[in-house]
């Protein structure tokens, strides 16, 4: 019969669904006893909630029975107290542990640890979906990009930094708020996209009013003190126009790729030029033009340019970059925005879905 070295050698392949390590290097699992064919497990869930508990019970009972020659798996489940998470937290952030032999000065001022970008290095690359004003869709060019770049295989993070617009939370069907492990924020996640927006904070019907000191804070922490779980792409719905805010993402995400999003008419494309002058300024390299709302397919199978033709492809041009593609206005877009559906899961053989799978590959180098 196995023994205990066995049964925890057996969950060093658990994984925690939602923080993405393992049970063991969390901290999770409190104790292992084997009493005959019987193994008992006693966990601490760091993430509350029913169905989470029924997951990691069932991950941990799948995997000793697999491993291990056991009959039987007793999982006892509760929750972190305060300090468990305070430590489950250090894990998140990659923080050693605390040196128990550190002397301590009681009369020496405490400074916090200041936090640390994980987004100023090479191993995330960033896309930054930007455009000169507000009503061009590129929040919904955001969301759907995102969509497509997971269905890619690769793990996707989106930051909602359009903090007065913000509506990433409705066009990705979340609903449930962020977790919150010790000062640590857990962001939630809908079809493979981890999301943080100030929609978590704010109702929808509430006035966002702070200065620029604020709002540059509050983006800071949207990338430093979540845990994002080492994402391959996070896409960022900027701003429109060249605010403080924009001014704050680009400090803050130097690496940044930007794409701009523009529509067909000429006026459109003037204005989203500003946003490709400012990247150019902050030394953000601009990758690509998004043409949206391109034309209108109607019964008859015809296209008609509601708004007009070719200013995608202007910009692209005076840009000197490529124009990763153009999506069409297709109602069921804007539905799925509005319902939380987007149009990549909702209807993937679409003509918008197909534009935006082919625009991530682009991006993908494909």
């Amino acid at each position: 019969m196995a023994d205990e070295s066995q049964v925890r050698e057996a969950l060093a392949g658990v994984t925690e669904p939602e923080l993405e390590l393992g049970i063991l290097e969390l901290g999770m699992v409190k104790g292992v006893a084997v009493d005959g064919d019987t193994a008992v497990v006693a966990v601490a869930l760091p993430l509350a909630g029913d169905e989470r508990a029924e997951r990691v019970h069932r991950l941990v009972a799948d995997a000793v029975l697999a491993g291990t020659d056991l009959g039987r798996v007793e999982v006892d489940l509760r929750e972190m107290e305060p300090d468990e998470l305070v430590g489950v937290a250090r894990v998140l952030r990659h923080e050693p542990p605390p040196n128990p032999l550190k002397i301590i000065d009681a009369n020496a001022p405490t400074r916090p640890e200041p936090r640390v970008n994980p987004f100023t290095d090479a191993r995330t690359r960033v896309i930054a979906v930007s455009s000169g004003k507000g009503g061009v869709g590129k929040s919904s060019v955001t969301t759907n990009l995102s969509i497509a770049l997971a269905q890619r295989g690769h793990r996707v993070a989106a930051v909602d930094a359009d903090v007065w617009g913000f509506s990433m939370p409705r066009m990705l069907g979340i609903r449930q708020p962020p977790d919150l492990i010790d000062d640590l924020i857990v962001p939630p996640a809908a079809h493979g996209v981890r999301l943080i927006s100030m929609g978590f904070f704010a109702s929808e019907e509430q006035a966002v009013i702070w200065r620029g000191p604020m709002l540059h804070k509050a983006l800071e922490q949207f990338l430093t003190d979540v845990h994002w779980a080492d994402p391959d792409y996070l896409v960022v719905d900027m701003p429109p126009g060249t605010g403080d805010v924009s001014l704050s993402m680009a400090q803050f995400i130097p690496r940044a790729e930007v794409v701009i999003v523009t529509t067909p008419q000429p006026a459109a494309q003037r204005v989203a030029q500003r946003a490709a002058a400012m990247a150019e300024k902050v030394n953000l390299s601009v990758v690509g033009v998004i043409e949206n709302m391109a034309w209108f397919t109607g019964d008859d199978g015809k296209r008609y340019e509601l708004f007009g033709a070719g200013g995608g492809l202007e910009l692209a041009q005076r840009l000197d970059v490529p124009l990763l593609g153009q999506i069409p206005l297709v109602p069921a877009l804007r539905e799925g925005g509005d319902d939380g559906a987007p149009i990549v899961v909702a209807d993937p053989q679409d003509e918008a879905a197909v534009a935006f799978r082919a625009i991530a590959a682009r991006l993908d180098g494909d």
